[in-house]
């Protein structure tokens, strides 16, 4: 009788989802992990945006954050700085229009000096 209770347990577990979770990309853009932040990286022609992600995917504000996206673009690493703007966001331009889904990175460096990489391919 107890194993038929442990079989039922086990079969009702395995059809749970896992605890785990994506957040969902709020402004179009493609997602990536950088340490603690999750990044959505939205880019339009030559613009740039980068919006941040912390705990329980809640925005997090850009200010006192440095940035760099490197992406290959035509077989060459363009260096776009980014900076914090009044969307919230990081954002920058390139020299030259973007793909809809540039493969690179995006180097942080949070306020408190520590830095994360998030990775786009």
């Amino acid at each position: 009788m107890k194993f038929r209770y442990l079989t039922l347990g086990v079969a009702l577990l395995a059809g749970l989802p896992a605890s785990a979770h994506e957040p969902k990309a709020a402004h179009g853009g493609r997602l990536a992990e950088a340490g603690p932040y999750h990044v959505e990286l939205v880019a339009k022609g030559t613009a740039i945006e980068i919006f941040l992600l912390g705990e329980n995917d809640k925005p997090v504000d850009p200010k006192g954050f440095k940035a760099v996206a490197i992406f290959s673009l035509g077989g060459k690493a363009e260096r776009i700085p980014l900076v914090p703007s009044e969307k919230s966001s990081l954002s920058g331009t390139a020299a030259t229009a973007l793909p809809a889904n540039p493969k690179g990175a995006v180097q942080l460096t949070a306020p408190d000096g520590k830095t994360a990489t998030a990775r786009f391919e």
